[in-house]
């Protein structure tokens, strides 16, 4: 059974930086698929990067040039966010999908103040 445990998040001003990471525990196959998602109150939960284990990325448009999710083993993954907006605040989740199965970490905060 896999599971997620996210660190960072938290309070920065518009412009500054953070950086997210998520480490899994249990199986993780070679076809797995780890990202972010996040949720801002009152809509729906969005992905804004996903990678596999093969280093192909993918980016909401949102956050395209902005933000750099990496993978350093099959088990790690960090999402790296520059020139943060107000938009961008939102709860994060880490997500690992493999073999049809979705898992999900606990949720971090992220609050860009404007």
């Amino acid at each position: 059974q896999v599971q997620l445990v996210e660190s960072g998040g938290g309070l920065v001003q518009a412009g500054g930086s953070l950086r997210l990471s998520c480490a899994a525990s249990g199986i993780i196959f070679s076809s797995s698929v780890m990202g972010w998602y996040r949720q801002a109150p009152g809509k729906q939960r969005e992905l804004v990067a996903s990678i596999t284990r093969g280093g192909k990325m993918d980016y909401a448009d949102s956050v395209k040039g902005r933000f750099i999710i990496s993978r350093d083993n099959a088990k790690t993954v960090a999402l790296q966010m520059n020139s943060l907006k107000p938009e961008d605040t939102a709860v994060y989740y880490c997500n690992n999908y493999q073999n049809g199965y979705n898992t999900w970490g606990q949720g971090t905060q992220v609050t860009v103040s404007s």
